[in-house]
């Protein structure tokens, strides 16, 4: 064995340190490594885009593009315009009044343009003074609790958090809303006074469209006094000209390739045989209807439970949130606009844009058969508006017919009051319309242009995708009723889903277009907090959700707060939907207490409001001293009013505040989300 000295002499010899260290080597082979790599590959690359021109794949629009496009100024001074029309639509009215706005234009020597503003880059506006005598036009609807459209969120955020000079732009707004929502035309109201703190001058006082009464007079209203306005403001006058100047012209497109002709899709050609994530408003999922069943026990109504299956969709949702249905036309009015017009519904057509700086080269996807439009893009089974009735009368060839629709295309007292009476309480369609009116021949392709488009319909999600993830659930009420002139209408969505029913798994499913649509309607983040739900008929189809989502959070073992459920329905044992599995909750103790309201099962009508009214203590114990959320959902011209009401009362008494603290005291309710809403008209 070595001594400690001679070990501690080779261990020296050891450490003494080389002039190139094995760490150094290898940092060298690593450096040596990457370089010849790095060289090759560059080297490659070189050589490849020496041999292979760069070129742009095709796209919807390409960055070049989009921002030529971008910019509405350009467009206007190189086209020798001086009026452009905005517009924040969700379903197609907003965008139909900037086009009618635009147009009339031609007749004050303003050439217009119809822009998108998601599409321009706003803060151009600050441009607009640079033009000789022009005007910028807003027709904005507010859409859900107070919100602007989805093509108008940039622009309304644009305004809140920008501080542009925009003096020296004239502008008029024209808000679209209804009178039966709480924030009635809250964006327009917004657009309109900021606009002006930002500089900017009115020209015409802004205009409120109601569409619970009569949007359409109140457009017609608003836009005569408008011109008015214009004329005074520039000092022009009108060239009286009343010319009805196409907007798209027709191509014959008969030569084109079945495969290049769209058949339905909502925008991307074939997309239905070749799904894509993700999908949306543009893109929708061809969806199999997994169950369609009825839930009424009795009476001569219907109301149909439908689960959508989106296994392997990658669609995701959330409790509260709806689901968009895309329906279409039934044949029987498709086929008999064809007899009533003569028309070959199978021949292949296109419509396009005259005015080449238009970003909307077609008002639908084209090209298509005449069949398709008026089965998946058109509107067919609304009231057409004043504007069609105003281009029909050249097709008219009965002087009877023409008079009749000159007096409803009129602003005139009388005019109003025809219009009224023989298309809006009648309910009277396009199909009704040529019936009653057998003279008028319109060109099918002037109509196909002239129609609004046909919109997709939301339904609220009446599943937890905790329970079930892979499939999406609503409550649907088939609509059918007869008008005064003993038609019957039948609902486009509803009717269609009528017909959807599941067979055995051996035949092909029956399929459906969706998309999901956020909601701000959700549960309290914490589990604990107790909730009031008030949902009468159908009304009870996302807190089904609701229920779904706390019953699975209490089976996994955690705390849930008290829920109580207010439902009512005409009888107990006709329409009460979805009997078992609330007397299923109740019994479990995921449902605190059901307070159930049959209007017709007694000689006095019973509602949801009078149960509410008379359980006060408890109302005001959840909502005041626990600090729980209340949720509403159903009707919003009447029941959630007087819901409304009810719980400002309660507030007042129970809290004991002056009607002043208590509408303070439900206001902040609202803005904390403890108050939520889900309604419509």
């Amino acid at each position: 064995m070595e001594n400690s000295e001679g070990v501690k002499i080779e261990s020296t010899a050891v450490t003494e340190e080389p002039l190139i260290s094995a760490l150094d080597i290898a940092l060298f082979v690593v450096i040596i490594t990457v370089a010849y790599f790095w060289y090759f590959k560059r080297d490659k690359q070189s050589s490849s885009s020496e041999k292979k021109p760069y070129t742009i794949q095709p796209s919807p629009l390409s960055s070049i593009e989009q921002t030529s496009n971008s910019s509405f100024i350009k467009k206007l001074k190189s086209t020798g315009r001086s009026l452009v029309v905005f517009y924040g639509s969700q379903t197609g009215t907003a965008e139909e009044f900037a086009g009618r706005i635009a147009k009339e234009g031609a007749r004050y020597k303003m050439k217009g343009m119809v822009a998108d503003p998601e599409e321009c880059d706003m803060a151009d506006l600050v441009e607009m003074k640079e033009i000789q005598k022009s005007l910028a036009i807003f027709c904005i609807a507010t859409y859900g609790e107070g919100d602007p459209t989805d093509n108008a969120m940039d622009f309304y955020e644009w305004l809140q958090n920008g501080d542009a000079d925009l003096e020296g732009l004239n502008y008029a707004v024209f808000g679209l809303g209804n009178k039966t929502y709480e924030h009635y035309n809250e964006i327009a109201i917004y657009i309109d006074q900021r606009l002006e703190e930002l500089g900017a001058t009115r020209v015409h006082e802004i205009g409120l469209g109601d569409d619970d009464a009569n949007i359409e007079d109140d457009f017609v209203s608003w836009k005569e006094k408008l011109w008015e306005s214009v004329c005074s403001h520039y000092g022009i006058e009108e060239t009286g000209e009343e010319s009805n100047i196409r907007q798209y012209k027709l191509v014959d497109c008969s030569e084109v390739l079945p495969e290049r002709i769209f058949s339905g899709e909502i925008s991307r050609l074939k997309s239905y045989e070749n799904q894509r994530f993700p999908f949306d408003v543009k893109n929708p999922y061809l969806s199999k209807i997994a169950v369609n069943r009825e839930l009424h026990k009795s009476g001569d109504r219907s109301c149909m439970h439908i689960e959508f299956d989106i296994d392997g969709s990658k669609m995701r949702y959330d409790t509260g949130d709806h689901v968009a249905v895309y329906p279409k036309n039934s044949s029987e009015l498709v086929d008999k606009i064809g007899e009533l017009l003569n028309a070959d519904l199978d021949a292949v057509f296109s419509l396009l844009n005259t005015d080449e700086e238009s970003s909307k080269k077609h008002p639908f996807p084209c090209p298509c058969t005449y069949r398709t439009a008026l089965t998946y893009y058109l509107d067919i089974t609304s009231n057409p508006r004043t504007h069609i009735m105003k281009e029909l009368i050249e097709y008219a060839s009965d002087p009877k017919d023409q008079e009749k629709l000159k007096l409803m295309a009129s602003s005139t007292p009388e005019g109003k009051k025809e219009f009224h009476e023989w298309i809006l309480r009648d309910n009277r369609n396009i199909v009704h319309i040529l019936e009653d009116l057998p003279s008028v021949k319109p060109d099918l392709d002037h109509l196909c242009e002239l129609l609004p488009r046909l919109q997709c319909r939301y339904y609220s999600i009446s599943s937890s995708p905790k329970v079930y993830p892979k499939s999406i659930h609503i409550t649907a009420v088939l609509v059918n009723y007869t008008t005064p002139t003993n038609r019957v209408n039948k609902g486009v969505a509803t009717n269609l889903l009528a017909q959807l029913i599941p067979t055995n798994d051996e035949l092909p499913q029956p399929t459906i277009p969706i998309y999901i649509r956020r909601s701000q309607f959700r549960l309290p983040p914490k589990s604990q907090t107790p909730i009031i739900m008030i949902g009468p008929g159908t009304g009870l189809a996302p807190f089904r959700g609701f229920i779904q989502e706390r019953d699975y959070a209490r089976k996994e073992g955690r705390e849930i707060g008290e829920m109580v459920l207010y439902f009512g329905c005409r009888k107990k044992d006709e329409d009460f939907i979805y009997e078992n599995e609330l007397q299923e909750y109740v019994a479990n103790g995921t449902l605190t207490k059901l307070h159930l309201a049959f209007s017709r099962d007694q000689p006095e009508k019973k509602y949801v409001t009078h149960l509410l009214e008379q359980n006060a203590d408890e109302l005001w114990n959840i909502i005041g001293e626990k600090s729980g959320h209340l949720y509403v959902c159903g009707d919003a011209r009447s029941m959630a009013k007087d819901v409304h009401s009810i719980i400002v009362k309660v507030v007042m008494e129970k809290g004991q505040m002056t009607n002043s603290q208590a509408l303070n005291y439900v206001k902040k309710m609202e803005q904390q989300k403890r108050y939520s809403a889900d309604v419509w008209s």
